[in-house]
């Protein structure tokens, strides 16, 4: 056990999702303040403790059951360690995932001693629950069968905030739909953005991402009529009566999202790809997106 293997557990925690934990779960408890509910302090931070240790332990039998079945190939990744030092790491995943998942455990029962166990927080606990597990355990292993990313962005942008509001209120909004479905086309959009860098090292590897699904042509198209579907969404709740205070900061991100579109319109017409600036403006679309929606319901 050295400080590299300590930083290769932290890598595989898949930091991104974590954080995207955290801000989803602000939006979704940002609705309550929004709509002047109160918020209970301790409520919110142990719910958002659950969803965090929800999200690390998937993420570490995913990588432990990845790890059984090609450890080779899961050995050369992980910079070609020794077999001693790729077995550590290899147990101390599955440990650290029973730890993450007792601790979720005995928090979930914390919250429901609190009076916080109505009918729709357990319908949500529940599906991020199932979510999260299947998506790392067989026999489903949606992560391996090119469902996982889709099923990462229902955890972070539907169950996550529609659970932060329930723990608050015992109830659901329209709100949540309203204010989700637009940032759900932009995750999407954002995982195929992020996809088609690794498109041929994944297909070699034989990772099942999105991308691979669908092919990297009719990828690059879904990607594109994600990002417009996103702003299509965000009009649609206009209409929808959705409060400007609540609409112009998603529709203050559209030149990020229209520059991520004419970006793949370029690799798509055999331009160089500069991937990195994709990958920065995929991530600042949605996250831009959503930091700017919770901010709003935060602030008024």
């Amino acid at each position: 056990m050295n400080a590299s293997s300590w930083r290769e557990l932290l890598r595989l925690a898949r930091p991104w999702v974590l954080l995207g934990c955290i801000l989803f779960y602000a939006l979704g408890a940002g609705i309550a303040h929004f709509l002047a509910r109160s918020i209970d302090s301790s409520t919110y931070l142990i719910g958002q403790a659950c969803v965090l240790l929800l999200a690390l332990s998937s993420s570490y039998l995913s990588e432990y059951f990845s790890m059984l079945e090609h450890p080779v190939l899961r050995r050369n990744q992980n910079g070609g360690r020794t077999p001693e030092e790729f077995i550590w790491l290899r147990n101390g995943l599955i440990e650290a995932a029973a730890v993450a998942l007792t601790a979720g455990a005995a928090l979930t029962v914390l919250l429901f001693t609190r009076g916080a166990g109505n009918p729709t927080v357990v319908i949500f606990l529940g599906a991020a629950f199932l979510l999260a597990f299947f998506y790392a355990v067989p026999p489903f292993r949606l992560a391996k069968n090119g469902y996982g990313e889709l099923a990462t962005a229902l955890f972070l942008t539907g169950i996550t905030p529609a659970l932060a509001y329930a723990l608050q209120t015992g109830e659901t909004h329209r709100l949540l739909l309203l204010l989700t479905f637009p940032l759900t086309a932009m995750f999407i959009a954002a995982i195929l953005a992020t996809g088609l860098e690794t498109y041929y090292a994944d297909i070699k590897e034989g990772r099942q991402t999105l991308m691979v699904s669908v092919g990297w042509q009719r990828g690059m198209n879904l990607h594109n009529w994600m990002i417009l579907l996103s702003y299509l969404l965000v009009g649609l709740a206009a209409v929808l009566r959705l409060p400007w205070a609540l609409t112009w900061p998603m529709l203050l991100t559209a030149p990020v999202g229209l520059f991520q579109i004419w970006q793949m319109w370029q690799i798509n017409n055999g331009q160089k790809p500069r991937w990195r600036l994709l990958r920065i403006t995929a991530l600042a679309s949605l996250g831009l997106m959503a930091y700017l929606i919770a901010f709003a319901l935060w602030t008024r």
